[in-house]
C-alpha cells in the first residue's frame, strides 16, 4: 500500500486513541470555533469515539492532548499525559515559504537529526504548520508534571528555528483535530507523517530515554546531586531556589519543590475533610502561588486555573479575583526575570516561604506531617532521612546494632566455655563452644599433649 494511502487510514479517531485510551477513566475537552466564538465542552473518555463523531468538519475544532480528572482542561486537575509536543508555526519562518507539507515534513526530520532529537512518531500539518508528536510508551501520572514540563520546555528551544511556538507547551493545551478544517487557510488539518515500528505502529519512546536527551543533565546524575544536596536542603527548610532559569538542574529542582508543596495543600484539605469558610482565599492564594513557582502555568492562564483551584475548594465559591491581583503582578515579574534583594540575597518576586512558615500559618500538626511530602519541619525531615537512611542500610545487608553486638564474639567469649585464651581459640581454626562434644575433647587432648 502507498505511503500516502496509508497515511489516509489515519483518521481522527485513531490519531486520537494514540495518545488518549477511552477505557481510562477521566475527561478531555474540546474547543470549536463557531462564528468567531470559541466554545469548549469536555467529555469522558469513554464518550470520546461518539463527540469525534460529531465534530463539524468545517469549523475549526481543536483537542486537549492531556487528560484530565474534572470536567474542564486546567493543569491543576490533570490525570496523565501520553506524549510530547510541538507546535511548529512554519508559516512564520522565511525559510517555509511555498513549501508543500510534505517537503515541511522533511525539513523537521532534518532538524531533529540535526538536533539529536528522535523523530516525532506523528507529523500533522494544521492547515498551515507541523503539529510534532513524541508519543510515550506510558503515560506519565500529574506527579510527574515537572519533569514533564521541563522536557516540553527543552524541546520547544531546540525546535524554535522551525518555528515552534513558545506559548503552546503546557499540559493544558489545545491542539487542531485532524480532519477538521483551519478556516484561515481552508486546508484539512491531516496526519502526513508517521514514523513506524516494525509492527507498523507508530513509534512509542520511553520518557527517560526522552528525558535524558532532551534535559542538560541525564536523569541518573540529577539524582545523584540530589542526594547530595539533601543535606543541604533540609538545613534550610527546603527553601526554594530563586528565579525563571531553564538552563540548569537548580531551576528545575526549584520547580518540583513547588509542586510539591501544592500538592500538599490539597492533601492537608482531604486530611481535614474540606476547608472551611474564612480559610478558602488563603488556601487558594498559596496553591496558586506554587502552582505558578512550578513553571506549570502563566500569569496569562493563572485566573483559569484559580477558578478551578477554587472549585476543588468548594464548589459554591465565587472567590473575589481582585484579592490575587498582588499575585498577578507578582507572577508578571517573575515571568521577567527580575529578582528581589533582601538581606543580601536574591530571591524570585513570588512568594517562597520557610516550611515553619506554612506549618504555623495553615496550623499543621505533627500528625498532618507525617503524612506530607514537604512541608514538614526541620526535626520530622531529619527523622525521616535517618529513617531513609536506615532501610538503605537494611537493603544492603547491613546488620542491626544491637543484633551485631548480641552475635558479637566480644560478647559470647567462645573461647572461655574451651578452657583456652582468644589467640589460642583463633589458632585452633575458632572451633564450636560446648555442646559440640567432638570439638572440645579433641582441643582436651591438644592441650595435653601440648600440640596446641
Amino acid at each position: 500500500m502507498a505511503a500516502d494511502q496509508q497515511l489516509s487510514l489515519f483518521d481522527r479517531e485513531e490519531e486520537a486513541r494514540a495518545y488518549h485510551d477511552p477505557e481510562q477513566a477521566g475527561f478531555f475537552s474540546i474547543l470549536v470555533n463557531a462564528k468567531g466564538d470559541k466554545r469548549q465542552s469536555s467529555h469522558r473518555l469513554i464518550d470520546m469515539p461518539t463527540v469525534l463523531g460529531l465534530i463539524d468538519k468545517n469549523r475549526d475544532t481543536w483537542m486537549t492532548q492531556a487528560e484530565f480528572i474534572r470536567p474542564n482542561r486546567r493543569v491543576v486537575n490533570l490525570a496523565r499525559v501520553g506524549l510530547l509536543f510541538a507546535d511548529l508555526d512554519t508559516y512564520r519562518e522565511p525559510w517555509a515559504s511555498g513549501r508543500t507539507p510534505e517537503q515541511l515534513v522533511e525539513s523537521v526530520l532534518y532538524h531533529c537529526a540535526q538536533e539529536g532529537i528522535p523523530p516525532p512518531s506523528i507529523l500533522v500539518f494544521s492547515g498551515r504548520g507541523i503539529q510534532a508528536k513524541w508519543l510515550l510508551d506510558r503515560t506519565l501520572p500529574r506527579q510527574a508534571l515537572p519533569r514533564w514540563n521541563a522536557c516540553q520546555r527543552y524541546l520547544i528551544d531546540r525546535l524554535a528555528h522551525l518555528g515552534a511556538d513558545r506559548q503552546a507547551k503546557d499540559a493544558s493545551r489545545v491542539l487542531r483535530v485532524v480532519q477538521t478544517v483551519n478556516e484561515k487557510s481552508g486546508e484539512i488539518c491531516r496526519v502526513v507523517h508517521v514514523e513506524n515500528e516494525p509492527n507498523s505502529y507508530p513509534v512509542r519512546y520511553n520518557f527517560e530515554y526522552l528525558a535524558e536527551i532532551l534535559l542538560p543533565v541525564a536523569r541518573w546524575t540529577m539524582e545523584q546531586q540530589r542526594q547530595e544536596r539533601k543535606e543541604r536542603a533540609i538545613r534550610r527548610q527546603l527553601k526554594l531556589l530563586p528565579g525563571d532559569k531553564t538552563d540548569n538542574l537548580r531551576g528545575f529542582s526549584g520547580r518540583q519543590l513547588a509542586w510539591h508543596r501544592l500538592e500538599d495543600l490539597r492533601t492537608l484539605a482531604e486530611l481535614r475533610g474540606g476547608i472551611q469558610e474564612g480559610e478558602r482565599m488563603q488556601h487558594l492564594f498559596w496553591r496558586l502561588n506554587f502552582l505558578l513557582l512550578s513553571g506549570a502555568t502563566n500569569s496569562r492562564l493563572m485566573y483559569y486555573e484559580a477558578k478551578a483551584l477554587a472549585k476543588e475548594l468548594d464548589p459554591n465559591w465565587q472567590e473575589n479575583s481582585k484579592e490575587l491581583m498582588t499575585l498577578y503582578s507578582k507572577a508578571k515579574a517573575y515571568e521577567a526575570g527580575e529578582k528581589i534583594s533582601f538581606g543580601g540575597h536574591e530571591y524570585a518576586p513570588l512568594y517562597t516561604p520557610r516550611n515553619d512558615t506554612l506549618i504555623n500559618l495553615f496550623h499543621i500538626t505533627d500528625v498532618e506531617q507525617a503524612q506530607l511530602r514537604t512541608v514538614i519541619s526541620r526535626d520530622m525531615a531529619k527523622e525521616r532521612d535517618r529513617g531513609r537512611k536506615e532501610a538503605s542500610r537494611r537493603a544492603a545487608g547491613v546488620v542491626d546494632r544491637e543484633i551485631y553486638e548480641g552475635q558479637s564474639l566480644s560478647r559470647k567469649k567462645p573461647w572461655e566455655a574451651l578452657r583456652m585464651s582468644r589467640a589460642t581459640w583463633y589458632r585452633a581454626g575458632k572451633p564450636e563452644a560446648p555442646g559440640h562434644e567432638t570439638s572440645a575433647s579433641v582441643l582436651q587432648g591438644q592441650q595435653a599433649t601440648g600440640e596446641v
